[in-house]
């Protein structure tokens, strides 16, 4: 037995010292004895030579080619437009695109500030002032009815015009009678107050404040459209068909305060704005749906709404001043 442990000990002291095995491995220890390759495995073939990314063909530079002009150039056209030579962060290549696109622009006839219709009927005015001779302004007629027709000219119809009162009743008994006074009221306070313009005297047309009324007068024309075209369709909301019938017959009476009133709610409406805090709780207020139940803004809806609820201000206006009341105070503000 002696003999035996000696044997062993004598093996154990020429044998190396093993190294004491690893509770944890690394990844990196374990993909570096994966990718050693094994003694039987075959060579790899050798891999194939790298190739050469070949570049995209260069695009033409447009702006070079078609637009091509220097920077002192491109300074004096946008000086020459009133525009600023250089925008923040506004390289030369994009401020020469900025010259060629306000030049697209004026070459198609378009504004680079934005449409301003009110300068270009202005515009428009003067020119038709100035191609028209003065013996051929006469003021302009209403459409006359062919006489095989025999029928009532629209001017001498119950409640229409000036001189005849709209009976509001109707609104409720007879809706589809109420259309056409409305819009042959209206048109023929829009044709009186062109008439009124062309009789002016030559000097106060062709002065600054007459050329100003010229195209206020064309610029209400072209805003009442869409509501005339709603009144012969029939097809106005029935609350903005109330308040414009409301604002008729009041001019028609000569109260011209009540109708700013009647305006008024076709305008900015008598709904509550619902400023600070509206819902506390879980429970309603006893005044909530009176917040959205009553007259909203209707100049808010659109712009169509907002220039013809405009243009209706305006024939108030002139009514007016055209048929004053007899007392001063059914004058509106």
């Amino acid at each position: 037995m002696e003999a035996l442990k000696a044997q062993i000990r004598a093996q154990k002291r020429q044998a190396p010292p093993a190294e004491p095995a690893a509770k944890y491995v690394r990844r990196g220890d374990l993909r570096a004895r994966t990718e050693q390759p094994s003694p039987t495995a075959p060579p790899a073939p050798p891999a194939p030579p790298a190739r050469t990314p070949t570049p995209p063909p260069a695009e033409p530079d447009t702006d070079s080619t078609s637009f091509a002009i220097s920077n002192e150039e491109a300074i004096a056209r946008l000086r020459q437009k009133n525009e600023p030579i250089r925008l923040f962060g506004e390289s030369d290549k994009d401020r020469r695109l900025r010259v060629r696109a306000l030049e697209l622009i004026e070459e198609h006839g378009g504004n680079p500030h934005g449409r301003n219709d009110f300068v270009k009927l202005l515009q428009a005015t003067d020119e038709a002032a100035r191609s028209a001779p003065a013996a051929t302004r006469a003021p302009t007629q209403p459409p006359t009815e062919p006489p095989a027709r025999e029928r009532t000219p629209p001017s001498q119809r119950e409640g229409v015009g000036m001189h005849s009162l709209l009976d509001l009743g109707l609104i409720r008994t007879d809706l589809p009678r109420v259309y056409p006074m409305i819009y042959y009221t209206l048109k023929g306070l829009l044709n009186e107050w062109g008439d009124t313009l062309a009789q002016r005297p030559e000097h106060q047309q062709h002065s600054q404040q007459g050329r100003l009324v010229t195209a206020t007068h064309a610029q209400t024309r072209e805003y009442l459209k869409p509501l005339f075209k709603g009144l012969r369709r029939r097809q106005v909301a029935p609350d903005v068909l109330m308040r414009i019938a409301e604002i008729v017959h009041y001019m028609q009476r000569r109260e011209y305060r009540m109708a700013n009133d009647s305006y008024l709610q076709l305008s900015i409406g008598n709904a509550p704005w619902p400023i600070g805090v509206t819902a506390v709780g879980i429970h309603e207020r006893s005044g909530q749906e009176k917040l959205y139940t009553t007259n909203v803004a209707h100049v808010l809806n659109d712009e169509e709404s907002r220039k013809y609820i405009q243009s209706l201000k305006r024939l108030m206006t002139f009514a007016q001043t055209k048929y004053p009341p007899d007392d001063i105070s059914k004058l509106m503000g």
